[in-house]
């Protein structure tokens, strides 16, 4: 991946025996993923079409051109979607794309590190930061909210928050 492109998705495997696959769509509206094609696969190959056919569990159940199989379907288990950046909606200011957040410099609001962010997780309410702090043994998981992430600057690279009490506390200390 490069700054122009973004993993929109991932295919997780077949849905019956006539090729159709399930589809993780990482886009705030799940459906949107059929409308940024041309997509790359992360083995290279190209996707035109997209056709959604429903929904499973935590899924999207599609029709992948060049897939006619359950075990084509299969063999592509976990292979990433990826998008150019320029096929994608522009963002309003308060909004991000998590590989936007990932590697972005942490302090708090007197300007003290707090370490790295390693990855954005969804958990169906707000995401979750995952700060790698240098001084900890473990990862900090920062709720992404205005109110404790009151910056974040792209252009400098870094965020600025304000954690609650003891988050980002050494336990062994």
């Amino acid at each position: 991946m490069t700054d122009e492109t973004l993993i929109v998705g991932s295919i997780s495997g077949a849905f019956g025996v006539h090729g159709d696959v399930r589809l993780k769509s990482f886009c705030s509206d799940p459906e949107a993923l059929a409308d940024y094609t041309p997509l790359t696969r992360s083995d290279g190959k190209t996707i035109t079409t997209i056709v959604l056919k429903g929904q499973t569990k935590g899924a999207l159940i599609a029709r992948v051109d060049g897939i006619t199989t359950k075990e084509e379907a299969d063999a592509l288990r976990g292979v990433d979607l990826i998008a150019q950046r320029d096929q994608l909606p522009t963002l309003p200011d308060d909004e991000f794309y998590h590989a936007d957040l990932m590697g972005l410099m942490a302090f708090d609001t007197g300007g003290a590190e707090l370490g790295r962010v390693k990855a954005v997780q969804s958990n169906g309410a707000d995401d979750l930061l995952e700060i790698i702090a240098p001084a900890l043994k473990d990862s900090v998981l920062v709720p992404f909210t205005r109110a404790i992430v009151p910056t974040v600057d792209l252009a400098s690279g870094r965020i600025i928050i304000d954690p609650p009490g003891g988050l980002f506390a050494d336990p062994d200390a």
